[in-house]
């Protein structure tokens, strides 16, 4: 093993361990992150695959390749965290909206209240 797949070894071992501990109560996204990572320690352990599967599909490296998934993947990760920031703003708009109008019920049903205790 060269050192630079003990280094991607740790990393991914430590990306692993960070993603258990965040993703422990969502089975959907841990099992995912669980096969990235052993797809990625696979093709650290084994560089020859991406070489091979690269030349297969017109790719000149398995570098090459790799690169462009990536691109790919950060595409669907920018877009994913994008569509969530918007139903986050979408959901804190409608609950200020919400407590806006309560409050201002609250205000009208207090200044008539006051209205008859002064005509009384």
């Amino acid at each position: 093993m060269t050192a630079i797949q003990v280094i991607l070894s740790f990393g991914l071992l430590l990306i692993g361990a960070y993603a258990y501990k965040k993703f422990r109560n969502s089975i959907v996204d841990a099992v995912t992150m669980g096969l990235f990572i052993l797809a990625g320690a696979t093709l650290v352990i084994f560089p020859d695959i991406t070489s091979s599967l690269a030349r297969a599909l017109g790719v000149g490296r398995g570098v090459d390749l790799i690169f462009y998934f990536c691109i790919l993947f950060f595409i669907f990760i920018i877009l994913k965290l994008y569509a969530r920031i918007r139903r986050l703003e979408q959901m804190m708009t409608k609950v200020i909206r919400n407590n806006s109008i309560a409050g201002a019920v609250k205000v009208s049903e207090k200044h008539v209240v006051e209205k008859e205790d002064k005509s009384q």
